[in-house]
């Protein structure tokens, strides 16, 4: 079962987030990966579900890039569990913020979004701290410098995404107590 097909209870996540790339293995589960080690070290694991997908179906359940691999493992990151997937329309309306890598899929995913929904969609690159970007670039035709480069803004954006993640989790928990009290 992926996360997003996680079923609702006491016990579910408070928040769910998805990174979309183009094919789903190279900065999209870098992300995930990423992301997924920051928010366990920052004891938010119970509060959240993380999970990727791209904007096309080129690698349908296939590894992550062995090279994205390769430099996140130097970084003490493990993707090899992931697995390439096509963004559903499910997704929308499972997920509380969608991160799109770079403005191609963005917009990509606003023309496939319902209007319900396109607010949850945003771009990874505006949680960078000090780095200023636009995107998260591409590596998959580049050298090895580009993984670096793309682990780095992840990295980054990673960090700026944890704030807002620990303010949300606070703000529905006690929106939650709140409710419960009533």
């Amino acid at each position: 079962m992926s996360n997003s097909e996680l079923p609702d209870g006491p016990n579910q996540p408070m928040l769910k987030i998805l990174f979309v790339c183009m094919g789903n293995i190279c900065r999209s589960p870098t992300a995930e990966g990423v992301f997924r080690q920051k928010v366990f070290q920052s004891k938010l694991s119970p509060h959240v579900i993380i999970d990727s997908a791209g904007t096309h179906n080129y690698h349908p359940n296939s590894p992550p890039d062995s090279r994205a691999q390769l430099h996140a493992s130097r970084r003490g990151y493990d993707l090899s569990n992931l697995r390439a997937r096509a963004v559903q329309q499910n997704d929308f309306s499972a997920f509380d913020l969608i991160l799109a890598m770079d403005w191609d899929n963005r917009a990509l995913l606003e023309e496939i979004c319902p209007k319900p929904y396109a607010h949850k969609i945003r771009s990874f690159a505006e949680f960078l701290t000090t780095t200023d970007a636009s995107v998260i670039p591409d590596p998959y035709y580049g050298g090895e410098q580009g993984f670096e480069n793309v682990l780095d803004l992840i990295e980054e954006a990673s960090d700026g995404l944890i704030e807002l993640v620990e303010k949300k989790v606070v703000t529905l928990q006690a929106n939650t107590v709140i409710q419960n009290a009533k």
